[in-house]
């Protein structure tokens, strides 16, 4: 095998089992490279952090940081890979949890986005959230805020699933739907790493998710 670091051939075996490569001197482990193959193939077919302790028979944590990680790197990759110039169409879009739509004083909770189309991928821009008017509006008393005042901004896509002419911005949306409910309980600072491994997933293939992932060394 190659260097995992430089792509070099040439590789020692250290008296620990470990390869190091002869020209950037690096360390790194056969079977740590195996287990984090494993990881890979588990988040790409969207298979549970507890899934996978069972299936792999591995530590939580262990398994818990690797998702952590590729989240974070997913992030950057997009990132760097977003043409800002090549945008052909774009929609804000608000989610809100099914359970909280139905009390005004849960809109501060709801995430908003914006939704780009870019080369028949989509980019998604979180904006900022609401939570920081929450405290002014209960002290003026939450009677005084009318559902419908906000309505022009909380553009909750009303179209149909069936229509056949959804356009890649639409049909995010409805991945992203289905995709986000798999969380349970998604802690705000962390509502934009779980955005952008859902746009990951819609955007690439499987085989092109591994590829990318096994890139982040």
């Amino acid at each position: 095998m190659n260097c995992i670091f430089c792509n070099n051939n040439k590789l020692y075996v250290l008296k620990t089992n470990q390869l190091k490569c002869s020209k950037c001197k690096k360390k790194f482990s056969k079977k740590k490279l195996k287990q984090k193959e494993q990881i890979i193939d588990c988040f790409c077919s969207n298979i549970t952090i507890n899934q996978s302790k069972v299936k792999l028979n591995l530590n939580y944590l262990t398994i818990k940081k690797h998702y952590d990680n590729f989240r974070k790197n997913i992030s950057l990759y997009l990132e760097n890979l977003y043409n800002q110039e090549n945008i052909s169409a774009y929609e804000e879009y608000i989610y809100i949890e099914k359970s909280k739509k139905h009390k005004e004083e849960n809109i501060f909770e709801a995430k908003s986005f914006i939704c780009f189309e870019y080369e028949r991928k989509v980019f998604n821009l979180l904006m900022p959230s609401l939570s920081m008017y929450k405290e002014e509006y209960r002290n003026k008393g939450f009677s005084d805020i009318s559902y419908k005042e906000f309505s022009n901004f909380l553009r909750f896509n009303k179209l149909s699933k069936k229509s056949k002419n959804q356009t890649l911005i639409q049909r995010f949306l409805y991945y992203f739907e289905d995709e986000i409910l798999k969380y349970k309980g998604i802690r705000e600072e962390n509502f934009f790493y779980y955005l952008k491994e859902i746009e990951f997933k819609f955007n690439f293939t499987v085989e092109e998710q591994k590829k990318i992932l096994r890139s982040f060394i």
